[in-house]
């Protein structure tokens, strides 16, 4: 694709931000906690051991005052924040600073290499891996992983460009097919029960029908000994499968739903067969790393290290039982207050997988956004919001309405239009929910 001149300004503003990262002797990278964070850390990280240099890493969930006050403590000098940075006008309280953020910012005064400063959307034409890409011109592959687990593709604007450079490079593959979850990983029963984007009427959550869905295709499931995954199947047996999806949907009234079926898949040929090999799975392996507090497995894997991967599947297994069990509480207990739905997750699903669970309940069809509160650190709550592509393309900002919430409960909070979040005192929800909702334009 052919690069706008924003864009080009952007590429250029990499340019001096790589420059000052090289020019650090001792730095710090300090990154997110989720796939995106996780997966942009990595390419700084390798990004400086590939110049030679021997950076250390921090992984957090938030940049609030408390993490701020715990690097001045430590007299950090020089510090690289990937995925955050942007939104907390402290850091201009600490020394030497590199921000490589897509998030909405404002009020800082340190270097920062953010697509969002040059009319570049963060939340769906760049990722904080494709920034961190973008400045270090290395793992492409990861920069794929960033977008996807961001909820970024299929790819456009920067994102695409950044594409581009890893088919050109071949370190990345696109593939047309079943957009579901879990074609190199899951077994057949499991890709079919638990993907549920689309949502299958009498298939989705109920393993028994799935199987017997595929028996009455004649689709065997195992392979020996082995149970098999859809990538096995044959090319006829694709078309049976998704045909028979198909149907399902369109004869519950999901035409729409039935013609998205098929979509892009981002496949990385160097990266062995397991879950590292497909943008989807990898971006999972990632997440399951980051919330469960072994982030620094998951930049393991990232950069390579094979030793790493078994700790990593474990964390998978837990992580989406979680899911399951989080999605089970969920479906029954959001409520409607006007302006939004609500869940209110304390004590039932932990907060580090409150986003993933809340844009899992969303329906596209919803005509308003979904907000979640779930148990924080240090008696906080914490507040994740998700919205359907179609209210944020009319116009729906969620960091401002996190922003709005905040501004009237105290706390922190922003993010993109189409996903935000905020930390709030644990007694101020109420303030925080009032907030919220007239930001959205109507009384709760």
């Amino acid at each position: 694709m052919e690069l706008q001149p924003n864009q080009l300004a952007f590429l250029d503003s990499c340019g001096d931000a790589r420059k000052l990262a090289l020019s650090f002797k001792d730095p710090l990278v300090v990154h997110h906690h989720d796939a995106d964070g996780v997966s942009s850390g990595a390419i700084v990280v390798g990004g400086l051991r590939d110049a030679g240099k021997a950076p250390r890493s921090k992984c957090i969930r938030k940049l609030d005052d408390a993490a701020i006050n715990e690097l001045v403590k430590a007299n950090e000098r020089e510090i690289i924040f990937v995925d955050l940075g942007g939104g907390n006008p402290r850091v201009n309280e600490l020394n030497d600073v590199l921000i490589i953020d897509h998030h909405q910012t404002s009020g800082i005064e340190k270097a920062q290499a953010n697509p969002m400063l040059h009319g570049i959307e963060g939340s769906d034409e760049l990722s904080a891996a494709g920034a961190a890409y973008c400045v270090f011109r290395s793992r492409v592959d990861l920069a794929v992983v960033g977008a996807v687990g961001d909820i970024q593709s299929p790819m456009k604007a920067m994102n695409r460009w950044v594409l581009e450079q890893g088919e050109r490079s071949n370190e990345v593959r696109v593939d047309i097919d079943l957009r579901f979850y879990g074609r190199y990983c899951r077994s057949l029963v499991q890709f079919l029960a638990y993907s549920d984007d689309p949502y299958i009427p009498m298939i989705s959550y109920n393993e028994e029908r799935a199987q017997g869905l595929l028996a009455n295709l004649g689709i065997e499931l195992k392979d020996g000994g082995r149970w098999k995954v859809y990538a096995d199947l044959k090319q006829e047996e694709k078309k049976k499968l998704i045909s028979e999806i198909a149907n399902i949907l369109v004869s519950g009234n999901m035409v729409k739903r039935a013609n998205d079926l098929i979509g892009e898949s981002y496949v990385f040929p160097n990266r062995p067969k397991n879950e590292t090999y497909e943008a989807n799975e990898f971006s999972t392996l990632l997440n399951a790393c980051g919330r469960h507090e072994r982030p620094d497995i998951g930049l393991r894997v990232c950069l390579g290290d094979e030793s790493a991967y078994g700790e990593a599947r474990e964390l998978l297994a837990f992580h989406r039982k979680m899911i399951r069990d989080g999605i089970g509480f969920a479906t029954s207990r959001v409520q409607d207050l006007g302006p939004f739905y609500f869940l209110d997750a304390r004590g039932a699903v932990e907060e580090s997988i409150l986003g993933t669970v809340c844009g899992m309940v969303l329906r596209a069809t919803w005509a308003k956004p979904i907000i979640g509160v779930s148990d924080g650190e240090n008696n906080t709550i914490k507040v994740s919001s998700r919205a359907p592509r179609a209210l944020v393309a009319a116009g729906l900002n969620l960091a401002q309405v996190m922003r709005a919430g905040v501004e009237a409960s105290g706390g922190i909070g922003g993010g993109h239009r189409i996903a935000a979040g905020a930390s709030i005192p644990e007694d101020k929800i109420n303030e925080f929910l009032l907030g919220a909702g007239k930001e959205l334009g109507q009384k709760t």
